[in-house]
């Protein structure tokens, strides 16, 4: 194998991949990036073997073949040569080294053989449709941030991807939760998602999706099976295992009967909840909202350090109510809504409460109370 390509478009390229491998591996091939040139062309695979991302870039390709070599070194040394430096990658006759040359560098890197790098990406997807990278990336960031990071509870460590009928509208619906809230987002499911199986997609293959959307306008492929769901964006290809597992009824945890309802300025509450909630520990982070007919109290109070008030002007008529929350939690999904107001609906202290935006963009959070 004798390749050269431009040192830019070769360090993007093992930036993403590199990701994926682990840092320590007990075993040694998955420590490698496969390198494999061919047609002039030159694509590099990683994987950790629930996540294979593969990508490929033009390159000057003298002669093709294939190895792998060591991704964090490979990445390291890259990233160090100068800007617009070329870079030839150069695998002996006996194969038992790849030489890397860049202006007056020369680094001997250990490989080991292509026939020993697993394959993830051997499967029959069932389902194919496609989303632009803006609405793949909104089903994300408006809810992995409620993943749950408990390991016991598995089925939860994903957003779960399913469609549901909406008065006769078929909706694809992505849904993470921990048990403490629930965040929701849904849109208009796109031709060819019928009939899909609902899937757990893992954080790490949905913080991966998330980095490698650089083009909202881009139109993002996906394919599904029963085990694993692959993402083709531009020249990269990402092929995941999805978690085994039956995520629960959510359903039932969607207050319905909710009739007291606060509209408030979005950016306004969160500043407001940000600075009481200055003074919280950081076990128990409450803040306590008193509510009355148009005014918020924000109230913290931590036996170590003291107490925090600040009032509010809101939009609320129904009976006086006092209900805590988690002060993260609260800040979490105030970062997720656009719109300039936030609707709570809420029923008793000790009731789940309900929160979307004024217009109604298909982003829907549940969030259980605290004690305070």
């Amino acid at each position: 194998m004798r390749v050269s390509l431009e040192r830019a478009a070769l360090f993007k390229t093992l930036s993403h991949v590199q990701r994926v491998v682990e840092r320590r591996n007990t075993i040694p091939i998955l420590s490698n990036v496969l390198v494999r040139a061919a047609q002039g062309r030159i694509e590099f695979k990683a994987t950790d073997l629930d996540i294979e991302l593969v990508e490929s870039l033009p390159a000057d390709v003298a002669s093709a073949g294939a190895t792998t070599v060591p991704a964090h070194l490979f990445h390291d040394i890259v990233r160090k040569l100068p800007d617009g430096a070329q870079v030839s990658l150069d695998l002996g006759a006996d194969q038992s080294a790849m030489i890397l040359r860049a202006s007056r560098s020369r680094f001997q890197l250990q490989v080991l053989p292509e026939s020993d790098f697993p394959d993830l990406s051997a499967s029959d997807f069932s389902h194919r449709f496609a989303l632009t990278a803006k609405d793949l990336k909104a089903l994300i960031d408006k809810t992995e941030f409620a993943i749950s990071s408990e390991e016991t509870r598995y089925y939860l460590n994903g957003i779960y991807l399913h469609l549901v009928d909406i008065q006769g509208a078929a909706m694809l619906r992505a849904v993470a939760t921990d048990g403490h809230r629930l965040a929701q987002m849904q849109m208009a499911a796109p031709a060819g998602s019928a009939g899909m199986p609902g899937v757990i997609i893992p954080r790490k293959t949905v913080n991966e999706v998330l980095r490698l959307i650089e083009d909202a306008s881009a139109e993002v492929g996906v394919e599904i099976s029963l085990t694993k769901i692959r993402f083709m964006i531009g020249s990269v290809v990402l092929t995941s295992k999805l978690i085994d597992g039956t995520f629960p009824d959510y359903a039932r945890v969607i207050p319905v009967g909710n009739d007291k309802k606060l509209v408030i300025d979005r950016r306004q509450f969160a500043a407001a909840v940000d600075r009481v909630s200055t003074i919280a520990s950081e076990r128990g982070r409450a803040v306590k909202l008193s509510l009355s007919s148009g005014k918020l109290m924000l109230t913290v109070t931590n036996p170590d350090s003291g107490s925090a008030t600040e009032e509010v002007e809101v939009d609320y008529s129904a009976e006086p109510l006092d209900i805590g929350f988690n002060a993260r939690y609260l800040l979490d999904i105030a970062e997720r809504l656009q719109d300039e107001n936030a609707v709570f609906m809420l029923a008793d202290p000790g009731s789940p409460t309900l929160i979307h935006e004024a217009t109604g963009s298909g982003a829907l959070y549940v969030l259980m109370p605290m004690r305070v």
